[in-house]
């Protein structure tokens, strides 16, 4: 039985006011959101539709814990200036979004990663939660994570992570050039009455590649690369897991194969050294 069958038969507990439905594939009792709210306060066991953003499971086991979002770290934004969360991979893409926002001292920023629920591992750089907990902590900066659970809307389960962060505004992406991508964002949040009235940016759109490696070299941060598409390793034979990603690696890319990986080619793990990363470019 597929992990589907367990979402709608908990929707339909949860439309009938029921406390509790059977699991289709364990064959547990499983709380329902409405059973958990009826308790008043999070237990602190992780549990799959815990409404409370699992404030009782203690921060370091969050991680390896949770089933909905939640703060993966103890800084939290002002609650006097507006907030722009950005959506964090972990990659030089997402690290060069954060650094210009930084730049513009007009909002607080908050990290949002999304994650796979079960296996842990955000999709594409093939990193594990665990390393953007540690990424977060060395720019000292709030990390919700949000895991993602397969064949359940995507909006309704990123919803409850923008709720946590009371004043914000903007929603921030590191797309590079990628139209169709850019366009399926546009749509899905600006048609979504949860999340119609948030700015979307873009801070790097259109940028050129060579002011971007610039940036990173101006940064002092480490760029490597976490992850090989399989039909670019033939392509790229000499480039591994762990390859440094900077200018010369760019210089000896093929033909065909984008500076940046845009194409899927190649995803990309920012490393900082003992130094949260300036932000003057």
């Amino acid at each position: 039985m597929s992990e589907d069958s367990a979402w709608h038969r908990h929707d339909a507990a949860c439309a009938a006011g029921e406390a509790t439905y059977t699991d289709p594939h364990s064959g547990y009792r499983v709380f329902t959101r409405v059973g958990l709210l009826a308790r008043g306060t999070c237990c602190g066991a992780g549990c799959r539709h815990c409404p409370y953003a699992h404030e009782q499971v203690p921060m370091g086991q969050r991680g390896q814990t949770i089933q909905q979002p939640a703060w993966l770290s103890d800084s939290r934004p002002s609650d006097s200036t507006p907030t722009a969360a950005v959506f964090w991979s972990g990659g030089k893409d997402s690290f060069l979004a954060l650094r210009r926002m930084r730049n513009e001292q007009t909002h607080d920023v908050v990290l949002l990663t999304t994650f796979d629920a079960q296996s842990k591992i955000i999709a594409h750089q093939n990193l594990h939660i665990d390393v953007v907990v540690a990424q977060a902590e060395q720019l000292a900066t709030p990390l919700i994570g949000i895991p993602l659970h397969a064949h359940h809307d995507y909006l309704t389960q990123l919803v409850p992570a923008f709720a946590m962060i009371e004043r914000c505004q903007v929603l921030v992406f590191g797309d590079l050039h990628l139209q169709h991508i850019r366009s399926w964002r546009e749509e899905t949040f600006s048609q979504d009455p949860r999340t119609a009235h948030y700015e979307l940016r873009f801070p790097l759109w259109g940028e050129a590649y060579d002011v971007l490696i610039q940036e990173l070299a101006t940064a002092g941060v480490a760029c490597r690369i976490c992850a090989i598409e399989h039909k670019a390793l033939a392509a790229m034979p000499d480039i591994n897991l762990g390859t440094r990603f900077d200018r010369a690696l760019v210089a000896r890319l093929p033909d065909g194969v984008d500076a940046f990986g845009e194409n899927g080619e190649f995803h990309t793990e920012v490393e900082f050294r003992a130094a949260p990363p300036s932000n003057e470019t």
